[in-house]
């Protein structure tokens, strides 16, 4: 594989989304506009994160779908699918919207790829190691691995089924980690804590964290690996060109609590630390992931060169040049 998979038309589904739409971003400053991005543009704010980008179609995911299944050669030749779309809501308890969204349109997008000989990436999840404990390396069978939630699961099954089907020799699955960072406002709930931080700074100079339930972990001690958008988009596209196939841990392999991301935010902001520990959800509390760390052996082996972020760093970058002025990649 080499950047001729980039050469001609790139579809980027879920490219209004915080990872696709860095993605796109990244293209754009590598002088790719050739570029259909798919998505569903609701009700929401999301075409925002479009607006300071550059790509020469729009379509609804719902097209996309049925133009696969009655039209399939009317997208005409692309080189590369970037399938980035899905419902990540980790609390979203319609297990049969789960799998029809994030695992059998993927698995139907899949096909439509291999079949062509088109370069596929699809996002998978960290979710689905679920609570960490046969470890966050891509050498765990998949079989071992138990999600704590319907989401995990959904994209779990697309790992399992690429595997029995024999697909990894040509596909490109990547797990996921904590990404966080500039165009993610319209997720809601779903946003990352640097974002929910900043507006709660800002609006009452306090923030608040989960209590920890686990005697082992001190409150805003629970641990995760914190990736910022635009080292993952990085990756994602770089990793394209690449010839890697089958699954890859997306992540900055270091881990940071609660606490430490808090305090980078405050830093950032130039306030100083006011936390506040409040009750986890009642629902949350056995599906709650306390430690998150990306083996990244694997991808380090391709020594690929991307620009890497510490934490300080990533937070500093959003909350200064993107919260504070409200702005959008590529503004």
């Amino acid at each position: 594989m080499s950047s001729s998979a980039l050469d001609g038309r790139i579809i980027v589904t879920g490219g209004a989304g915080l990872i696709g739409s860095a993605v796109i971003w990244f293209l754009n400053r590598q002088f790719r506009e050739n570029i259909l991005v798919v998505d569903a543009l609701d009700k929401s704010d999301k075409w925002k994160n479009l607006a300071a980008l550059s790509f020469f179609d729009y379509l609804e995911g719902t097209e996309l779908r049925r133009r696969l299944r009655e039209a399939p050669d009317r997208l005409g030749p692309v080189s590369c699918v970037f399938h980035l779309g899905a419902c990540s809501d980790t609390r979203e308890r319609d297990s049969a919207y789960l799998m029809d969204n994030n695992y059998a349109f993927t698995r139907e997008l899949a096909e439509w790829c291999l079949d062509r000989d088109v370069r596929m990436v699809y996002a998978s999840s960290a979710a689905t190691y679920g609570d960490g404990s046969r470890g966050f390396s891509e050498k765990v069978a998949l079989n071992r691995l138990r999600p704590l939630n319907a989401y995990g699961y959904s994209k779990h099954l697309l790992d399992c089924h690429a595997e029995k089907q024999g697909w990894f020799d040509r596909l490109l699955g990547l797990k996921y980690f904590n990404v966080y960072g500039p165009n993610e406002q319209h997720k809601g709930d779903m946003r990352s804590v640097v974002n929910k931080a900043f507006e709660q700074i800002q609006t009452s100079g306090r923030v608040g964290l989960f209590r920890s339930y686990r005697a082992e972990y001190a409150d805003g001690e629970q641990r995760r690996d914190f990736l910022y958008v635009k080292e993952a988009a990085e990756i994602t596209v770089k990793l394209a060109t690449s010839e890697a196939t089958g699954l890859y841990n997306v992540g900055s392999g270091d881990i940071h609590t609660w606490n430490e991301l808090a305090q980078a935010v405050f830093d950032a902001m130039g306030q100083l630390p006011q936390i506040d520990y409040i009750e986890m959800p009642e629902g949350l509390r056995e599906r709650y992931q306390y430690h998150t760390q990306a083996d990244m052996k694997k991808l380090s082996e391709l020594e690929l060169d991307y620009q890497k972020y510490t934490l300080r760093e990533g937070v500093f970058d959003y909350v200064r040049n993107y919260l504070l002025t409200e702005s959008h990649l590529g503004d």
